[in-house]
């Protein structure tokens, strides 16, 4: 596990959360679980309108916002680094997988069930209870290198991109 510095003012050091990465097709399954369940739920709300056709964009996406939270990302790019900075505030680390693949970076997430109270079957302040996004990378990165860790529901994903092969070109004779 990574740590802090020690402040100036002479602080124990508290761990860091460190995530451990997710093979891709360990991920396949439970992304495929969400992804069927905002489909279920976008055909509720297409028989729901009496199965009125030209609305499946708006049914998917009132459906992906009731069942999973929106995450912010910031990205930044060195010559020969890429850190992407995902908010995922509320969730542990043994909330979360993160996959890392050369040019995709998936965030999975589903939180515990911990309702504060309940009206008929629905939490009162519910708010979905799961992430999943999908971070596309322009640039080539070495998966076996990626450094994640979870800060203060700050999820920090570090990058070594993938040194750029240079073809040769052969002149004909």
């Amino acid at each position: 596990m990574k740590s802090h510095s020690v402040s100036q003012k002479h602080q124990p050091e508290t761990p860091t959360p460190s995530l451990r990465l997710r093979k891709p097709e360990d991920l396949r399954r439970e992304i495929q679980d969400v992804q069927l369940a905002i489909a279920h739920r976008a055909y509720e709300l297409f028989e729901t309108r009496g199965r009125e056709h030209g609305h499946d964009w708006e049914d998917w996406f009132r459906a992906e916002s009731e069942l999973v939270r929106p995450v912010s990302i910031s990205m930044q790019e060195s010559a020969d680094r890429i850190s992407v900075r995902a908010n995922v505030l509320g969730f542990n680390e043994n909330e979360l997988r993160v996959s890392v693949e050369p040019h995709l970076i998936t965030i999975l997430g589903k939180k515990e069930m911990s309702a504060t109270g309940t009206v008929g079957a629905k939490p009162i302040d519910w708010v979905p209870d799961q992430v999943l996004q999908f971070i596309d990378l322009a640039t080539e990165v070495v998966p076996e290198n990626a450094v994640v860790e979870l800060q203060a529901g700050q999820l920090k994903i570090e990058l070594h991109k993938a040194e750029r092969k240079l073809e040769t070109v052969v002149p004909a004779a």
